[in-house]
């Protein structure tokens, strides 16, 4: 029978659910659903309802229309287009879209902000090869020393 015929090719299709070396592991939070406390080895976070967190590591964090995650959270990429109230990290791409809505603290390598979407708080930039740029007492403090060998008496 034609209908038979692809069930058995799709069970010997790569995509079967036992195999997950190329898949990502992934945590949604659904719409309605509030979630308080660590995540641990997801490569993935989407965010469509509410996470409340210290740290979350992960690859990917998207946070979607009416998503809201507070805390703290560093990434490889981020896509938001809900809310983020907290401390941000990207160490890549964030993609903030129209609707997005970010309060507090975000580092990011490359930043894309849609009309409309917002940034209220810290932003910092990362550049390759540098590390963070340091506080003005740390600047003043290594100026005098950089510029004059024996400024000051021992």
């Amino acid at each position: 029978m034609p209908a038979g015929a692809p069930r058995p090719g799709a069970a010997a299709v790569p995509g079967a659910p036992r195999q997950t070396g190329p898949e990502r592991r992934t945590l949604v939070v659904g719409r309605g659903i509030s979630v308080q406390g660590s995540v641990q080895d997801a490569e993935r976070l989407v965010v469509e309802g509410t996470v409340e967190s210290s740290m979350i590591q992960a690859s990917e964090l998207q946070v979607t229309h009416g998503g809201v995650f507070r805390g703290g959270v560093e990434v490889e990429d981020a896509e938001l287009a809900g809310t983020i109230d907290g401390t941000l990290t990207v160490n890549g791409s964030l993609t903030i879209r129209s609707t997005g809505r970010l309060i507090g603290k975000v580092k990011c390598r490359r930043l894309q902000v849609e009309d409309g979407g917002q940034i209220t708080g810290q932003l910092e930039m990362i550049t390759d090869g540098a590390p963070a740029r340091p506080t003005a007492s740390e600047a003043a403090k290594a100026e005098p020393a950089a510029g004059e060998g024996s400024s000051e008496a021992p």
